[in-house]
C-alpha cells in the first residue's frame, strides 16, 4: 500500500499569504519552502550580480512566463514580484 506524500510546509504563514494573493497552491508552497531554505531570496542585491542565464533558471523555478523575451533588468523585476 503506497503512502500518502503531502508536502511539508516550512513557512506556512508566507504560503497562506500567497495563495490569498491568487497564486496556486503549488507554486505558493514552493516559494514558501525555497524562503525558508534560505535558497531564494529576491529583495537581495545578490540578483544584480548574476548572469541573464541564472536569471532565466531562477525564472523557470518560480514559473514566470514569457521570460526568454525579457532583459535582465525585466527578469530581476519579475523575480522579485514573486
Amino acid at each position: 500500500m503506497p503512502k500518502n506524500k503531502t508536502p511539508q510546509l516550512k513557512k506556512p504563514d508566507t504560503y497562506e499569504a500567497l495563495v490569498e494573493e491568487g497564486m496556486s497552491k503549488e507554486k505558493a508552497a514552493r516559494i514558501s519552502n525555497a524562503q525558508a531554505a534560505g535558497t531564494i531570496d529576491h529583495n537581495s542585491k545578490r540578483l544584480e550580480k548574476r548572469s541573464k542565464i541564472e536569471l532565466l533558471t531562477e525564472a523557470k523555478k518560480i514559473g514566470i512566463k514569457n521570460r526568454h523575451k525579457m532583459t535582465k533588468e525585466q527578469l530581476i523585476n519579475a523575480i522579485r514580484g514573486n
